[in-house]
């Protein structure tokens, strides 16, 4: 489901990295060294890329069998989630544990009602009433779309809609042929695959989370486990962990100015993130057993400064303050559990000093119940659950650093093998295409020495020669350009035409409305190029530099 070049090989990304690429020839952007062409780049003419698609399991036009199975096993999780814990909660009614009940099905309905009207008010916005006037046919046709949604977000499904729609609009963009229809559908694509991991993240937090350190409690008070309760502690578990990679894997496959994480690094990411948050609800759970109001009060105290923290981080997410605000409130309960990285720069300092903090709580939480646990609880068992919870814990971390050392998608900083742009490729890293000969580098003003003159005591020492810029016409493009007068957000934030359901509106009514693609592009005034965000391709421009 690649988005960018026709036959860009990879997985759900609409264009390549070229911002951070070094001149090493003479062009400024270095691609292959195996046939050092832009066909390798493209892949659909390119013999080793080829074959490591069939190795792959993928087409020549870029679309992976493992984009479609990653975003299957998100449906699958996803449904599986919800069934077991509403399957447990009917399993408290007939054992008629009325208080288990309603919590265990309040942390399932609240949360989606919550996500099902934020999904449909996306939809009212994307696909909302304009003053254009419509066809009888289409007329019925809008009115039969907007019943379809309306049902199906009251039963529920909004997200498993957004699924469907994701593999529809894959195979859509498969199967044609023409390059600016192609490029419509992995448009709407990008769209509703970003829609479907924001909402997947809100409801992860809210829902499964809490919904397993409840279960977990449970079981704890009770010193006895079911079988139900397992698979649905298990389940929310590897929804959160799945949750979190998919959010960042979407966030990169969206944005051209970063790699993509490959889907090794994104099963090692999931296999951390299970860890230290089975880690850490397993302390909360312990401490919530014995100490049930003095689990509340921390739970709001470590909330309150997890989201001060990140208010004086300065993020930029969304457009206004009040949705930043809030964003950044549901940042801090994702901070009650596990890391989110919110802001580029000092990553690694950042990080160790939050999972300093969440090791020292689990300790405290771990210890005070251990000292203070019920008397029937026996000692070998106790023990046990600690070993169990700081190994978990350990575990976790190690993967963890694993993952930045070798899979993240900046770059392996530990190389086990010598890297071509085919091993780059399989490790799911974005190859930057080469530059035409006039594109490789703006002109500079060259300095040479000056003739001094006989005579002269003041001469000047050197002089500037101003060379003139060759003028370009290659690559220009051919459609619509929506030209948005600010600066591209920087990473990890999206950017502004995924989260501005104006601008996204604009974008759609030009895509059905002319008969090429239609490009956004983005000012940054400390380049001298403009980055087009559909085709990947720079043109020299003057004006951006003064």
């Amino acid at each position: 489901m690649a988005g960018g070049d026709p036959g860009s090989a990879g997985g759900l990304v609409p264009s390549s990295d070229a911002s951070e690429a070094a001149p090493e020839t003479e062009s400024t952007f270095h691609v292959c060294y195996c046939c050092d062409s832009f066909s390798c780049y493209c892949g659909c003419r390119s013999g080793c890329l080829r074959a490591l698609g069939r190795r792959l399991g993928s087409s020549e036009d870029g679309c992976t069998a493992l984009d479609f199975a990653w975003v299957v096993a998100a449906l699958l999780v996803l449904l599986s989630d919800v069934a077991t814990d509403v399957c447990l909660a009917l399993a408290y009614y007939s054992s008629e544990d009325y208080s288990c009940f309603a919590l265990t099905l309040g942390f399932v309905l609240g949360p989606s009602l919550a996500v099902q009207a934020l999904s449909f008010c996306w939809f009212v916005r994307d696909y909302g009433p304009r003053p254009s006037r419509r066809p009888p046919g289409r007329r019925c046709c809008s009115v039969c779309v907007w019943s379809w949604q309306a049902v199906i977000h009251i039963l529920q499904l909004g997200q498993v809609w957004r699924y469907v729609r994701v593999l529809y609009l894959g195979v859509r963009s498969q199967r044609q042929k023409t390059y600016p229809y192609r490029r419509r559908f992995q448009w709407a694509l990008m769209y509703e695959y970003a829609d479907v991991s924001m909402l997947r993240l809100l409801e992860g937090m809210l829902e499964s989370a809490p919904q397993l350190v409840l279960q977990l409690s449970i079981m704890l008070q009770r010193r006895r486990v079911d079988a139900l309760q397992c698979i649905s502690s298990i389940a929310s578990l590897l929804s959160l962990a799945i949750v979190l990679a998919a959010y960042h894997k979407a966030l990169r496959d969206s944005r051209d100015d970063k790699n993509i994480m490959s889907y090794r690094g994104a099963l090692l990411h999931i296999a951390w993130r299970s860890l230290t948050i089975f880690s850490r609800v397993l302390s909360f759970a312990l401490f919530a057993s014995v100490f049930q109001l003095y689990f509340v009060i921390f739970l709001v105290v470590h909330w309150c400064l997890m989201t001060f923290w990140i208010v004086t981080e300065e993020t930029d997410f969304c457009a206004s303050k009040w949705e930043e605000i809030l964003f950044n409130m549901l940042v801090g309960v994702v901070y009650i559990f596990c890391w989110f990285g919110v802001k580029e720069g000092k990553v690694p300092l950042r990080m160790a000093v939050f999972y300093l903090i969440i090791l020292t709580e689990n300790v405290v939480l771990t210890l005070s119940w251990y000292f203070y646990r019920d008397t029937a609880v026996p000692e070998a068992s106790a023990a046990l659950l600690l070993t169990f919870n700081f190994l978990s814990f350990a575990v976790g971390i190690g993967l963890m650093f694993l993952y930045y050392a070798a899979f993240h998608p900046s770059g392996p900083r530990l190389r086990w093998v010598p890297s071509s742009c085919c091993a780059t490729i399989l490790a799911g890293l974005a190859v930057p295409p080469p530059l035409p000969q006039a594109l490789s580098a703006p002109a500079v003003p060259t300095v040479a020495p000056c003739d001094v003159e006989a005579g002269t005591r003041e001469t000047p020492v050197f002089e500037v020669r101003h060379v003139a810029v060759p003028t370009v016409t290659q690559l220009q493009p051919e459609g619509p350009v929506i030209r948005v007068g600010l600066p591209r957000k920087r990473y990890p934030a999206w950017d502004t035409h995924f989260l501005d359901r104006r601008l996204r509106g604009t974008i759609r009514l030009l895509e059905y409305t002319t008969p090429t693609a239609s490009i956004v592009q983005y000012r940054d005034v400390s380049i001298r190029y403009e980055l087009y965000e559909i085709f990947g391709v720079w043109r020299q421009d003057t004006s951006l530099g003064t």
